[in-house]
């Protein structure tokens, strides 16, 4: 699933459909659907959505913490509410268009029921940041034997230690560490990516990558520089019209967007090249113009004796290199050479 040259980008399609569906007039199933072929068109490996219900998810007195002038549910019980038609039946359909699509299918389990019918239905699970600390759940999660991708957003080291802890003591599977911000949006400021490269040298021996919450730049600059800084699978909120209101619409990047972001990684995976440093094809021509050779200051006769002030270093590099100008000197030309003559071994 990952693969070394480009990093395994995730769509986060959550429940932005619902809005899609509403304001269109068409079912949740063909919304979800319209999403998951946006998504594919822009390049993306993966879809993800969010397997839930309100009443096993949120109290009715649990507040909101997103912000309120993009989301004005002041519930997360109330928002979830909304948001929580879809189950079994309705993912395995989903499922079943992503293969004919050719994406991934991933839905965050945020209960042990959805949990437990996604097994059937995806390679990977993604735990979200929000069940860091729910230990028995993520061991649930990990006794699948399937790889783990966590997000570790608001969390300590220590947390994420006793995370990873916790699927190892079921599990050996290969577990993916999502640096992640839990603010939505997240401020450029706050995005902290520099956190990627020490989950790598915290886990060597888990893979890592990056949950984006930041408004889409112009230039998708942010997903870019989290795969500079190591970033293996890359995830952010996906949507077909950035002006719904709703949800994640207000953070969430578009077809546009997405296609952006798979040209840069491309663009970084070309300009990256190997890490030997060598002389390479395309520089052999100007190696050996554009360096420089002993070229004569002045007519010479055969048998003079070549002097320091006889001799300076012009291009082309077709000649003796200055590099051997301590040897040339005080040594005799074999044959009469004119001034701006290129100096070549047979000469002296």
């Amino acid at each position: 699933m990952i693969n070394e040259k480009k990093p395994y980008l995730i769509a986060e399609i959550g429940v932005n459909f619902y809005d899609t569906a509403r304001v269109e007039g068409i079912s949740l199933i063909e919304a979800a659907k319209k999403y998951i072929k946006g998504a594919a068109s822009a390049g993306v490996d993966a879809v993800k959505f969010q397997s839930y219900k309100a009443n096993t998810l949120a109290s009715k007195n649990s507040p909101a913490y997103w912000d309120l002038t993009k989301e004005p549910t002041n519930s997360q019980y109330e928002l979830f509410s909304r948001h929580d038609c879809f189950g079994q039946q309705e993912f395995v359909i989903l499922k079943d268009y992503c293969d004919e699509i050719g994406v991934d299918f991933l839905s965050t389990p945020f209960d042990y029921k959805s949990a437990d019918y996604l097994d059937d239905l995806m390679k990977i699970y993604k735990i979200s940041s929000s069940d860091l600390s729910n230990l028995p759940f993520i061991r649930h999660i990990a006794s699948k034997g399937k790889p783990i991708y966590l997000s570790v957003g608001a969390s300590y080291i220590s947390e994420v230690e006793e995370a990873v802890r916790a699927i190892r003591d079921v599990s050996k599977a290969p577990i993916c560490l999502l640096h992640c911000v839990l603010s939505y949006p997240c401020k450029y400021e706050d995005a902290n990516l520099a956190v990627i490269k020490t989950l790598a040298g915290i886990f060597p021996d888990c893979l890592i990558g990056y949950s984006d919450h930041t408004l889409p730049d112009e230039n998708m600059t942010v997903l870019s520089t989290a795969y500079l800084f190591g970033a293996q699978v890359i995830e952010k909120h996906f949507t077909l019209d950035k002006s719904l209101t709703g949800n994640d619409h207000y953070h969430a990047g578009d077809v546009s967007d997405f296609k952006k972001a798979v040209a840069n990684f491309a663009l970084i995976d070309n300009i990256t090249g190997d890490s030997e440093k060598t002389v390479l094809a395309c520089e052999t021509v100007p190696r050996k113009e554009a360096r420089r050779s002993l070229v004569l200051t002045r007519d010479m006769k055969e048998g003079e004796v070549i002097a320091k002030a006889d001799i300076t270093a012009k291009r082309p590099g077709t000649g003796i290199s200055p590099r051997y100008a301590d040897i040339v000197i005080g040594r005799k030309v074999r044959k009469d050479l004119p001034e701006d003559t290129i100096l070549a071994w047979e000469n002296v």
